[in-house]
């Protein structure tokens, strides 16, 4: 086991949350809502440009690092590591997290800052990344990783499908060192598939497709579904995940207290915690006020759980995010 500490968490969302019946009327569009509650489970939401707020994925990032720096009584100027984890950043370049480095430290420091993008599974990349790169640089006092997703600024006027389940949001670790023997990061396991990088994603903007009239025309930027997603990806992944991590580290599905999972559909959950054996109560859900807030999801409904008093300290904690392309990444540690 590695001995790092989650310090504090801070969340952020922006403006007031949005719920079916006036998402609607808000973005001019119909969709199943009783399909959405009910076996989705996605209730509300919160979503900037539909609530007037000019504010984009850095803003979100700052507010949810400030509030996590706040909640684990820190000073900011003593951070020596910023990521951020998303597949919807502020710029192409530079990455998020040096601009929100600025805004947070106001100049120059000793620091090190850059993005992790593996889409929705970005923000396991980017805990188990933190978690190593504090263990062998001794120089390195504090992290602060947050997951963000501003999916919602490149969903297209009338996608239908997009708009009712994809959300704002970000929420931020604070990582630092620990001398008790109550919490510990314990590992990782990843899996990848790059075959299937043409089912869903923002194909326009980067190297291959610069954004041109020509793409504008034939509506080919902003976030495009190629091809259907297989509906039991994740029924199918997940348990397999479960069953390899634990392996790995000797564990067995009893001895985690909490399993926190991608949040895009209630119904998936109930299904794999059902495949692992497990009480449904070991599951967190947010995606019922919250929406599907990819990157962010896993680390917002951590800081949740913990704020509920759901998840306490020495509580062994595994979270399992997937992503387009295909990306798979779990975590598994102490609280």
């Amino acid at each position: 086991m590695i001995p790092i500490k989650i310090l504090g968490t801070g969340l952020y969302v922006p403006g007031k949350a949005i719920n079916n019946t006036e998402l609607k009327k808000l973005a001019s569009i119909d969709f199943d809502h009783e399909k959405m509650e009910n076996k989705i489970g996605i209730y509300q939401r919160h979503i900037a440009h539909l609530s007037g707020i000019s504010e984009t994925t850095a803003d979100f990032v700052t507010n949810a690092a400030q509030n996590a720096i706040k909640n684990a009584g820190i000073k900011a100027d003593d951070i020596g590591l910023f990521i951020v984890a998303t597949d919807t950043p502020e710029f192409i370049t530079p990455a998020t997290a040096i601009v929100v480095q600025g805004r947070i430290q106001q100049g120059e420091t000793w620091s090190m800052a850059f993005d992790v993008g593996a889409s929705c599974a970005s923000f396991t990349m980017a805990f188990d990344t933190a978690a190593s790169i504090l263990n062998s640089n001794q120089h390195i006092q504090y992290a602060v990783i947050t997951g963000v997703y501003n999916m919602p600024a490149f969903i297209r006027p009338d996608d239908k499908f997009s708009y009712p389940i994809f959300a704002d949001g970000a929420a931020a670790f604070i990582l630092g060192r620990t001398t008790d023997d109550k919490s510990a990061y314990i590992g990782s396991q990843m899996l990848t598939d790059g075959t299937q990088w043409d089912y869903i994603g923002i194909y326009a903007g980067g190297a291959k497709n610069p954004i041109t009239h020509e793409l504008i025309d034939e509506q080919k930027t902003g976030l495009l579904s190629l091809q259907p997603l297989p509906g039991d990806r994740n029924v199918r992944l997940w348990p397999m995940v479960v069953e390899k991590i634990l392996e790995k580290y000797g564990l067995t599905s009893d001895e985690i207290d909490q399993y926190i999972f991608t949040q895009i559909n209630r119904s998936v959950i109930v299904k794999v915690m059902d495949a692992i054996n497990q009480p449904i109560d070991k599951a967190h859900f947010i995606m019922d006020k919250y929406g599907y807030t990819g990157s962010a999801c896993v680390p917002m409904a951590l800081h949740d759980g913990i704020e509920k008093g759901k998840i306490k300290r020495g509580d062994k904690i595994l979270c399992i995010a997937s992503g387009a392309g295909l990306s798979v990444g779990s975590n598994l540690f102490v609280y």
